[in-house]
């Protein structure tokens, strides 16, 4: 009776939350990447290069970093409605407002802005998840949520493709009617937030009594699983292995944005399509992600697995870069080997968040969720960069692209050498091991 009862309520959890989560980190992805759509338009007419276009597009991530790990312990005191509703409102409006960019100065101050009021969104939501899936179940509720990061490209580029051929309406350009309309639906999400999400699996009217009572005593049960875990934000900042776990999201981050942010200017490199026909190109490589973020968080929480579902797409990823590089220049070639990087890197993330949150409890689970985050989010400011001086450098993506893939070698080597790191309490218990065995 009680595993129906089991069964029953991470069904219906699954169902209510995974689907409008996935929907506001859509419009959140989006508004984060967009640029990218807009990139070969708006960079032609406002005469950014690339080290302009690739500084602007990083900075976003240097602000969401400074204000990541404040915002969350403030989503941590205020509740998650709340401050979801708040993030949304404001990043909204600020992803609106990229239509006035005129000049490289307005680019770099409202990307900023753009990153500070994002800030917290991501870890929040993390932090919320952990509130409703028992660890077991995690990496695979992680994988579905976070497979919006890939549908917002395979939603967004034909949209986008659309509103770049709005140039002229209203004497705007189109890539500014891609920022208006795609900025609005985060303003107007935000109050739907504070109706739609329960806090609390205790306040969840849609459960019955049964379904609430079970939920609420399993993830009660689990917070209280405290042997090896992190349970202040003192521990888990003074933690040697938070920061080394850290270590390998910080540099797959260095190649989901390297590769997010030009994927269209690199399929145009090899097309010499229009601006609007390539954007809709730049879907394909975002359903290889999707098939892999699913695939690999299935798979991961099946059976138990967390550090080879974790370098292993970082091995794939790397090899579909060097692919990209060494095969014809022509446009299917690029596709193919570019969507072969693209699965195997969105692969990655369901499994790795299975680590730090395996080990984080109370205020260490909001603050360390939200410092793995910012620590991650930094390779979001050196990929986009890195690539965009090498591009200037040398003319072409050749380098920036094995660039990349090293960076997503080195992810590998550093997730399998977890194992061998010690627990601060003086266990041999290492974060992956922690994570298999919850």
């Amino acid at each position: 009776m009680t595993d129906d009862i089991a069964q029953s309520a991470l069904r219906k959890v699954r169902w209510r939350l995974i689907p409008f989560l996935f929907l506001l980190y859509i419009v959140a992805y989006l508004d984060r990447v967009n640029v990218g759509f807009a990139a070969i338009d708006m960079n032609r007419d406002l005469g950014f290069s690339a080290a302009v276009y690739g500084f602007g597009s990083g900075i976003f991530f240097v602000s969401y970093t400074l204000f990541e790990v404040p915002s969350n312990l403030i989503l941590a005191r205020v509740g998650v409605r709340l401050w979801i509703a708040r993030i949304m409102f404001t990043w909204g409006i600020f992803a609106t407002a990229m239509m006035f960019v005129n000049n490289a100065t307005t680019f770099y101050t409202l990307r900023f802005l753009l990153g500070v009021a994002e800030a917290g969104f991501f870890p929040g939501i993390i932090l919320y998840l952990t509130h409703w899936f028992p660890a077991r179940e995690r990496a695979r509720a992680v994988g579905l949520f976070m497979t919006a990061t890939a549908m917002a490209g395979v939603i967004g580029a034909p949209i986008s493709s659309a509103l770049l051929q709005l140039h002229g309406l209203g004497g705007l350009h189109g890539w500014q009617w891609l920022f208006l309309v795609e900025g609005l639906p985060a303003v107007l999400l935000a109050p739907v937030v504070l109706t739609f999400m329960a806090e609390l699996p205790s306040e969840a009217s849609w459960l019955t009594a049964d379904e609430r009572d079970w939920l609420s005593r399993e993830m009660a049960a689990e917070r209280a699983q405290t042997e090896h875990a992190h349970t202040t934000l003192r521990q888990a900042l003074l933690s040697p292995r938070l920061w080394i776990v850290s270590l390998p999201y910080f540099f797959i981050v260095i190649a989901f944005y390297g590769v997010s942010f030009w994927l269209p200017q690199i399929l145009q490199t090899s097309s010499g399509y229009s601006s609007a026909m390539v954007v809709l190109l730049s879907s394909i490589p975002y359903v290889a992600a999707a098939i892999g973020m699913v695939f690999f968080g299935i798979s991961s929480d099946r059976t138990g697995e967390r550090r080879w579902h974790v370098a292993g797409p970082c091995l794939i990823g790397a090899l579909g870069f060097v692919l990209a590089v060494i095969v014809p220049a022509t446009p299917v070639f690029a596709l193919a080997t570019l969507s072969i990087a693209a699965f195997g890197i969105w692969g990655t993330l369901g499994p790795y968040w299975t680590l730090p949150t395996a080990f984080l409890r109370g205020t260490a689970a909001a603050g360390g969720i939200a410092l793995v985050n910012s620590v991650g989010n930094l390779g979001g400011f050196f990929g986009p960069m890195l690539v965009g001086r090498i591009h200037d450098a040398t003319g072409g993506f050749t380098a920036g692209l094995l660039a990349l893939a090293g960076f997503l070698v080195l992810a590998a080597v550093v997730t399998l050498r977890l194992q061998q790191t010690k627990s601060p309490f003086g266990a041999r218990a290492s974060a992956v091991e922690t994570a298999s065995k919850e």
